[in-house]
Formats: C-alpha cells, sequence, structure tokens
C-alpha cells in the first residue's frame, strides 16, 4: 500500500474518533435525562405523546418492549407495502411510476422496515418522490431509532437494580429521532447539498438535441438519513457511485464517516450509561482490531490487480507506471482506497451503501465485505443492533471465561445464567442458520439458479453474498444475480424478517432477564471487561464463530476463484 492510501486511511479514523466521545455523550445524556435542545424541541416531543395517547412515564417491562418494537414495525410495513403498491395513485409522481408488483413491494417493504435497504430495482426507474420521501425515508429513520431504543433497553437491563422494567419503546424511539438523527442528518444534507447532491421536485431533466434523460429528485435529504442510520438503500441505481449522489472528494469522505459515525460513538454512550467509560472504549477497540487488517488485506488485494490480466501483457501495480491497480466497477475520482475503505465500512456497519461494485472486486478482496458480514454485523454494526449484536458476544465470552476458571460468569455485576446463554445462542446462530439454508435452497432450485448470471464460483459467490446480506440486514449486492424475481424477493425478505426480529427477541429477553436480577458486587476473581485481556478474548470469540461457520461456503466460493485466477 502507498504512503497516500495509508495516510487517507489515518486521517479517516483519526476524524472518527475524534467525534466518539462528544457525539456518544450527548446521545447518553439524550437517553438518560435532558439535553439543549430540550428547549426547542421539547414542545413538540409532547405534542406527539398527547396526540398519541402515550404517557413518557411508564416503563415497560421486557415483554412490554419487544411487543412495542414488533408491532410499530408490522405497522410499518403494512403502511409501506400499500404505499408501494398504489404509488401510482399518489402526489409527487411526475414521471409516472407505476405501481410496484406485490413480490417486489413485499421485499422493498420488509427490506426497508428491518433497516436493510436492500434494493431490488432502480430507485429513478421505480419509485415516484412520494415513495422514496414519505415511504423510505421516513423508515429510515424510524428502523434506525428502533434498532437504538433496543440498545437502549439493553443498557437499561444490565444497569436496573432488581427492576424488571427497560424504559418506555415510544420515548425512546421518539427521542432518537428527534434529538439524534434528525438534527444530524439536517445538518449533513445541507454539506451534501453545498458539494452537489441534487434535492429538487422537479421532472426529470431532458438534455436539449439529444435523448438523453438525467434523473433528478430530492436525494439529499435521503441519502443523509441513509448514511446516518446504516440503512444503504440508494436514491439512484448505482447508489453512492452516482454523480448526482456523491459528487466529490469531500461527499465522499462525509458519506464514509456518516457510515460508522453513530455505531462508533454508542460505544462511548455505553460506558457513559453504564457508569465505566472503559467498557465503552473497549468494545470499539475490540470492533477497530477486527476490522482494520480486512480494510487493509482487501486494499492491497485491489491494488495488486487481476493477474489474469498479466498474460496480456498489462502492467496493473498501482506502484509502477501503469497506475490503478483493478479498478474495474471503481470510480476514478475516488480510487482504489476510497473504495475499499467505503466497501468495508459498510458491510462492517451494516450499511450497504456503495461508491464502487463490489462484484468487480478481485476474488479475495471481495471475499472481505462478505467476511465482515459474516462476523454478524457487529463490527461496528448498525445504530443500535451493532452494538447489541456485539454485547452478545460478550455474554458468550464471559461465559467460557468462567468455564475456564470455575466461576460463574457476570457482566458488569450481572450474573450470567443458562437462560441468557440460550438467548445469546438463538441471536448468534439465526443468521448463519438462514444464510446457509436458503443459500443451499437457491442453488438447488431452478428458480434460484434461474438468476445466476455468472458461472462456476463467482456465480456461488453472488448467491451466497446477497443472503448474507439479507439476513444480517446489510443490503448491500454482489450485483450479476437477477434478484427481482418472486423466488428471490420472497425468499430474501423472509431473511430480513429473521435476521432482524430472530435478534431483535432474545436480546430484549435476556435485558428483562438482567434487569430484574440483583447486582453482584465484584470480587477478587471477577474478570475484568475492560482490559486487553478481554479485548483479545473477545475478538477471538467473533473472529472463531464467524470464521469457523463460514469457512466451507467461502471455500467454494471466493477461494475457489481465486486459485482459479491464479491458473491453479
Amino acid at each position: 500500500m502507498t504512503g497516500n492510501g495509508l495516510f487517507q486511511i489515518v486521517i479517516y479514523f483519526v476524524v472518527l474518533f475524534a467525534c466518539v466521545k462528544p457525539l456518544g455523550g450527548y446521545m447518553a445524556r439524550v437517553y438518560s435525562g435532558k439535553v439543549w435542545l430540550d428547549k426547542i424541541l421539547g414542545p413538540v416531543e409532547r405534542l406527539f405523546y398527547r396526540a398519541a395517547g402515550i404517557d413518557p412515564k411508564k416503563s415497560m417491562t421486557g415483554k412490554e418492549y419487544t411487543f412495542a418494537v414488533l408491532m410499530f414495525s408490522v405497522g410499518g410495513f403494512v403502511l409501506l407495502y400499500c404505499l408501494l403498491r398504489f404509488q401510482a395513485l399518489l402526489p409527487m409522481n411526475p414521471m409516472g411510476m407505476a405501481n410496484l408488483t406485490p413480490d417486489l413491494a413485499f421485499n422493498t417493504a420488509v427490506s426497508f422496515v428491518t433497516n436493510t435497504n436492500w434494493q431490488s430495482y432502480g430507485g429513478e426507474s421505480t419509485l415516484s418522490y412520494f415513495s422514496q420521501m414519505v415511504g423510505l425515508t421516513m423508515q429510515n429513520f424510524v428502523s434506525a431509532a428502533a434498532g437504538m431504543a433496543v440498545l437502549i433497553a439493553f443498557i437499561r437491563g444490565i444497569t436496573q437494580k432488581a427492576n424488571p422494567t427497560l424504559g418506555n419503546f415510544w420515548v425512546d424511539m421518539m427521542r432518537g429521532n428527534l434529538y439524534i438523527l434528525l438534527p444530524l442528518s439536517l445538518i449533513l444534507t445541507i454539506l451534501l447539498g453545498s458539494q452537489g447532491v441534487v434535492q429538487t421536485f422537479q421532472e426529470y431533466i431532458k438534455v436539449p438535441g439529444t435523448e438523453q434523460v438525467i434523473a433528478v429528485g430530492p436525494a439529499a435529504s435521503q441519502v443523509a438519513i441513509k448514511q446516518l442510520g446504516t440503512n444503504g438503500g440508494g436514491f439512484f441505481n448505482v447508489n453512492s457511485a452516482h454523480p448526482l449522489e456523491n459528487p466529490t472528494p469531500f461527499s465522499n469522505f462525509l458519506e464514509m464517516l456518516a457510515i460508522i459515525l453513530i455505531p462508533a460513538a454508542l460505544c462511548y454512550t455505553f460506558g457513559v450509561m453504564v457508569g465505566d467509560r472503559r467498557q465503552g472504549w473497549a468494545l470499539l477497540i475490540a470492533m477497530t482490531v477486527i476490522f482494520i487488517p480486512l480494510l487493509l488485506f482487501c486494499t492491497v488485494q485491489e491494488q495488486q490487480g487481476n493477474h489474469q490480466l498479466d498474460n496480456l501483457g498489462i502492467d496493473q501495480k498501482a506502484s509502477v507506471s501503469q497506475p490503478g491497480g483493478n479498478m474495474e466497477g471503481k470510480e476514478a475520482r475516488f480510487g482504489i482506497v476510497n473504495s475499499t475503505l467505503w466497501a468495508t465500512l459498510t458491510t462492517a456497519a451494516s450499511n450497504g451503501s456503495v461508491n464502487s461494485m463490489h462484484d468487480s472486486y478481485t476474488p479475495l478482496g471481495g471475499a472481505m465485505p462478505l467476511l465482515l458480514m459474516q462476523f454478524g454485523e457487529v463490527i461496528y454494526g448498525g445504530v443500535g443492533s451493532g452494538l447489541y449484536g456485539m454485547l452478545v458476544f460478550v455474554i458468550i465470552t464471559v461465559f467460557i471465561a468462567g468455564l475456564m476458571v470455575g466461576r460463574t460468569p457476570e457482566y458488569l455485576g450481572k450474573k450470567i445464567g443458562g437462560f441468557e446463554i440460550k438467548m445469546a445462542s438463538i441471536a448468534i446462530l439465526v443468521s448463519p442458520l438462514f444464510v446457509l439454508a436458503f443459500t443451499s435452497i437457491a442453488v438447488l432450485t431452478d428458480a434460484g439458479k434461474a438468476g445466476i448470471l455468472n458461472s462456476g464460483a463467482h456465480g456461488f459467490t453472488e448467491i451466497l453474498y446477497a443472503f448474507t446480506s439479507a439476513a444480517n440486514n446489510n443490503g448491500s449486492a454482489f450485483a450479476g444475480l437477477t434478484a427481482n424475481t418472486p423466488f428471490y424477493n420472497t425468499l430474501l425478505g423472509v431473511a430480513m424478517l429473521f435476521g432482524r426480529f430472530w435478534i431483535i427477541v432474545p436480546v430484549l429477553a435476556i435485558a428483562g432477564s438482567l434487569a430484574a436480577k440483583k447486582p453482584s458486587p465484584p470480587s477478587a476473581g471477577t474478570f475484568s471487561t475492560h482490559t486487553p485481556l478481554f479485548v483479545v478474548f473477545l475478538v477471538g470469540v467473533v473472529v472463531m464463530v464467524g470464521v469457523l461457520t463460514f469457512v466451507p461456503s467461502i471455500a467454494l466460493g471466493p477461494v475457489v476463484e481465486h486459485l482459479s485466477l491464479m491458473g491453479k
């Protein structure tokens, strides 16, 4: 890797970590008490509670909190599905977009309600402005806030002292939207607009004297929340590789920063809310320790280029006279480093947006985004969902540590019993189950094989990537797969549903169980969960679970393709 590329990566993480403490502390105050924005937005918040008949002082048990999350998501799905099925009859449709088919409407509604944002369609050729703004953008906000609310409920479960309540879902969701997502999105929208990201309600522009039509629309506002909420659904079909969605290097940096800004800062929020900031830093360090080597490996693989082209006498290595490396599917204005940084960030963070085409990466370079999702989207992960997923791994880690020393495992003063381990095991095993089972169905059925446009190992990787992305609520695609069919729309939609809610339910069950327990004071034998030893132990557990689960499938896909590319 060149010094310039390394410098870009260093600058990115310096800016990111500089934002972690102030934003993380602010979010802790949002969920724990009052912030200065209460003076401005407090009346709006209270008006919402009165209009909805909500008692903001009522705290919910784990079951009540879970029911509220599920019913809210069901309601959002029904509304979005109906909107997409009847968009031709609704306003703000200057290009006369038709209604979506039942299977595509199902897939899209599930996708945005689950914070996945998988897209089996091209936004500029399928959806009206009304569908984009009122349907998709609204779900970008509320699905992200719901994930953050579940995390906050989990944190309360750890900090409560023999009190089986977890707070109020409606309050947590409202405050997450009103005080965190909305202000940040407004700031980012203005910054992106200043860089040329389009924001308009006019019809598509027809270039005089030609047949060219330039798609426009209210993109900047959707791009802001798609990044900040780790949603990822692009306004245009090629997502943030589109010059009207991501026009400059500065807009590219802002959008990359937004991908993991909130997930990283939530680690500090966790530390503040549990009364020990070292706990939050330990989790953030563990995530980064896993992420950095995969980022660097992906970058090096892309800079080495496609070895098959060596036979044609084409020198692609970035360090010599033919610059660029493997630039296929990448924007020249961003280059390899900014492409691989985005590709690994978006798959680590459950975001799914892209500024390059992952399908065009080298086999081992493309395996890194795939592997980051297969770790369970806990390396930064989605807003809220990434951290509560990592906390599930923490519970498994302290349980294993307890077995090794013959002590009852505990975490932050709460004993970890059999119920917590069972729920944690369910949460960890759900995603691999649906990834591998549905991939098997797709490669064994005619309907599944009909969507494959590339033969051999690469075609298998495209299917594996699609179901990995869906079940882990990421939303990025490897392309090369015809996914807009009843078979894939339905199966991917089911994978998204289970990947989201079969993890939320056990997570809230753990939170409710921990909340009802009395705290146990630390002793000389208590395993410290903020030390370098714990970070190493946690990293080992996350990596071993992910690698051992998916090694056979990775071997059948990217590894076989790499060996074929090398002529072996």
